[in-house]
């Protein structure tokens, strides 16, 4: 027997009791699951956004080299191995089934993607992510604009107007490290005082250049995170609480430290070792890291803790503060300009340059913020509906099962540790 052959029987071994008449368990799938993540990482270097299961399974997967009709294959078995198990009345168990069924769809359509299936930008946002995105025309965000064009009085266009304002508020380089650090600190004491985490979780901060997004956390396993920031572009003050909770605490670091220890090493649920990038658990890791920090800093806590102590540190002047607090609740109001971009640069209704354009103008991006952010759009594609659709569903959610303010850190927490899908989210 050659090695090519004895992989194929291991990695082949519970498809082959199902066509026999055998029954898989929900375990057996989990782990069928697992390989055809990594085997879809072998086909897009994006896919798999973090594993930490056993190094030998990504090993077999790599010398087996399925290629896509292959794997697409394999998850539609699985997909109907799973649909044959019985619904259990356990909530988990039963919210792990549904997990997996709707990961499973989402990967089948990943790679028909890749095989040159052609979807809408709403298509393939419901067909990856599980929600469907809301539509605004440009009238919605031309009122918008009209109210922050008045906290900007002054010649000139009012993007240059805004960029001019806000380069005020530039943390320094040399002054970077210590307020990121400082902010994340913050971000990790008021996230400790509600949610427990596994004593020996800890993250490492890189500064990095040339990317398509700001930050970035590259979970490694055992409730340890890398936090890369990009700081190839200027960087305000804002963005230093927002990176802070969003990659760390409560963000995507909590978030898969409560699902290791959660349903990983509690419960043994190996689908749970690997995040597929393009997948329904984007939209709730990304939501639950962009909702985290208005838990985190409710109210006025956010402004008053970057005026009193984020800006002294950076050496950056206060008297404007209030102005620059009232702006940036404005700016929130253009989230989904960046979804409509997308979508119309993705639909083929806009080419690059009037993307560009149209950023600068509904989003009041610089047109260097702008061209980044078609970058990611071409690496990405509709993902950028899970960092405000996201948000919105996660807050709704918490907002509804939570009786007090308190109570939203619960009710948090239990989200972050379960297999709970967008989808479910708003019922």
């Amino acid at each position: 027997m050659n090695r090519i052959f004895a992989l194929a029987l291991t990695l082949s071994a519970s498809l082959l009791a199902a066509c026999s008449g055998g029954t898989r368990s929900m375990d057996d799938i989990a782990r069928d699951y697992v390989r055809l993540v990594l085997a879809t990482g072998e086909l897009d270097a994006n896919y798999v956004d973090a594993y930490y299961g056993p190094p030998e399974w990504r090993e077999q997967v790599r010398e087996a080299a399925w290629d896509a009709q292959e794997i697409l294959e394999r998850a539609q078995d699985a997909r109907e191995a799973l649909l044959a198990i019985e619904p259990v009345a356990d909530e988990m168990a039963g919210l792990r089934h549904r997990y997996l069924q709707r990961q499973l769809d989402a990967l089948i359509a990943f790679v028909e993607i890749k095989q040159g299936r052609t979807l809408s930008f709403d298509e393939e946002a419901e067909a990856l992510y599980d929600a469907v995105p809301p539509h605004f025309d440009e009238a919605y965000f031309e009122e918008i604009l009209a109210e922050i064009d008045a906290l900007v009085p002054g010649a000139g266009a009012l993007p240059d107007r805004i960029e001019a304002f806000r380069n005020r508020f530039v943390i320094p380089g040399d002054r970077l490290a210590q307020v990121f650090e400082r902010a994340i600190q913050e971000c990790r004491t008021r996230t400790l005082l509600h949610v427990p985490l596994p004593a020996n979780e800890r993250f490492r901060i890189e500064y990095v250049t040339d990317k398509p997004w700001s930050g970035y956390n590259w979970y490694q396993g055992d409730a340890q995170s890398l936090i890369q920031m990009n700081t190839e572009l200027p960087i305000h003050l804002e963005r230093a609480v927002h990176l802070g909770c969003h990659e760390g605490y409560p963000g995507h670091h909590v978030y898969n430290a409560l699902l290791e220890s959660e349903l990983v090493k509690k419960r043994g649920w190996q689908e749970f070792t690997v995040y597929a990038l393009y997948s329904p658990q984007s939209l709730i890791a990304e939501g639950s890291a962009n909702y985290g920090v208005a838990l985190a800093f409710p109210g006025a806590e956010l402004y008053d803790f970057e005026r009193d102590v984020l800006a002294p540190l950076a050496g950056i002047a206060t008297d404007e503060f209030a102005r620059y607090a009232a702006l940036r609740e404005k700016l929130q109001e253009l989230d989904y300009a960046g979804n409509e971009a997308a979508r119309r640069y993705l639909d083929g209704e806009m080419n690059r340059e009037e993307t560009i354009d149209w950023l600068m103008h509904f989003a009041l991006y610089s047109r260097e913020r702008a061209a980044q952010r078609v970058r990611f759009f071409d690496a990405y594609r509709s993902y950028v509906i899970n960092y405000n659709l996201g948000r919105d569903l996660v807050r709704g959610y918490v907002e509804r099962n939570a009786r007090t303010p308190e109570e939203r850190w619960d009710v948090f927490a239990e989200l972050l540790g379960s297999p709970r899908l967008p989808s479910g989210l708003a019922e």
